[in-house]
C-alpha cells in the first residue's frame, strides 16, 4: 500500500480499469470561494494517488479530467454533492456516474444517525481512522505526511465499503431508491453552485 503525490496531474496509466474511488480537499465548504487543493483517488487495488493543485492553478489536469469523466467508470464517494461540485467548478468535468456512500447508509443503516465516513469503517470494516487533518491548511506551501495520511485514508476504503453497502441496499430494496439519488447528485451539486444549496426546491413553500 502507496501513497503516490503527484503535482497538478494524475499521470497517466496508474490505474487499473473499474470504479475509482474520488475525494476532494479544499480550503474551505464554500465551493465557489474555497478552491480545490487536493483531488484523491484509487482503483481499490492498495494505492492511493493524490493529485495537488497549487494557487492560481489552471486546473489543467488532462488525465485526471479523463479519468473523472470517463462515463464507464463509476466514481465512489462519501457524501458525493460536495465532491461533485468542487469538481465540475474547478476542473469542469461532471465526474459520474456515482455511488455515495453516504447516502447508501443513510438509506440502510436507519438504526443509527451516525453517517460519517469514520463511523461507518468502524462499525462495517472493523477499521480506524483519524480525522484530525480534515480542518487544516490545504492551501499551504508543503502538505505534511499526516495530511496525505488523512487524504488517502479518505479514499482508501471506499471500495469495500460500497460491497457491503450494495448488498444491504438489495436486502432492503433500496438499490432503485438509491441509484435514483445518485443519478441525480451532479444536478444536486450544479443547484448548489447555483445558490440553491439551502433550498429545498420540491418544497410547498
Amino acid at each position: 500500500m502507496t501513497v503516490h503525490f503527484h503535482e497538478e496531474d494524475l499521470p497517466e496509466g496508474v490505474l487499473a480499469h473499474g470504479p475509482v474511488a474520488v475525494d476532494t480537499e479544499t480550503m474551505g465548504l464554500v465551493t465557489p470561494r474555497d478552491r480545490l487543493c487536493v483531488v484523491q483517488i484509487s482503483d481499490g487495488g492498495g494505492d492511493e494517488h493524490l493529485v495537488r493543485f497549487r494557487n492560481n492553478s489552471p486546473y489543467d489536469a488532462p488525465n485526471l479530467k479523463a479519468v473523472l469523466g470517463d462515463p464507464s467508470r463509476v466514481k465512489i464517494y462519501h457524501f458525493a454533492r460536495f465532491d461533485l461540485a468542487a469538481i465540475e467548478h474547478y476542473l469542469g468535468v461532471v465526474a459520474a456516474p456515482v455511488f455515495c456512500t453516504k447516502i447508501a447508509s443513510k438509506l440502510t443503516r436507519t438504526y443509527t444517525d451516525r453517517h460519517g465516513l469514520k463511523n461507518l469503517i468502524h462499525e462495517l470494516l472493523g477499521e480506524d481512522i483519524s480525522k484530525q487533518q480534515q480542518s487544516s491548511d490545504w492551501g499551504a506551501a508543503t502538505l505534511t505526511e499526516a495530511q496525505r495520511e488523512y487524504a488517502a485514508s479518505d479514499v482508501r476504503f471506499l471500495h469495500r465499503l460500497r460491497d457491503i453497502l450494495i448488498e444491504r441496499l438489495a436486502r432492503e430494496g433500496r438499490l432503485e431508491m438509491a441509484q435514483a439519488a445518485f443519478d441525480f447528485l451532479p444536478t444536486r451539486a450544479r443547484l448548489d453552485i447555483a445558490g440553491w444549496a439551502d433550498k429545498d426546491i420540491f418544497s410547498h413553500e
